[in-house]
């Protein structure tokens, strides 16, 4: 199953708390800015998302949010 972190980047206001709770690393809050001059999150190791999901749980404007997508067969 492979896993993507959608971010709502106009909704974020660069709190970080997706950041913080982030157990392995996926995120980190980027020099890139929205329209409300917020700082946003950023992924940078996809790869290490053990989908626990807090990143989703903790954002208090539900502006962060996983989703699965089933791998084709080779």
């Amino acid at each position: 199953m492979k896993l993507h972190i959608n971010i709502h980047k106009e909704r974020c206001k660069g709190c970080g708390i997706c950041v913080e709770v982030c157990q392995t690393g996926v995120l980190v809050l980027s020099e890139k800015k929205n329209e409300r001059d917020c700082n946003i999150p950023e992924v940078v190791a996809m790869d290490e998302c053990i989908n626990c999901r807090m990143c989703e749980m903790f954002c208090p404007d539900f502006a962060i949010w996983v989703t699965e997508e089933e791998e084709e067969a080779a």
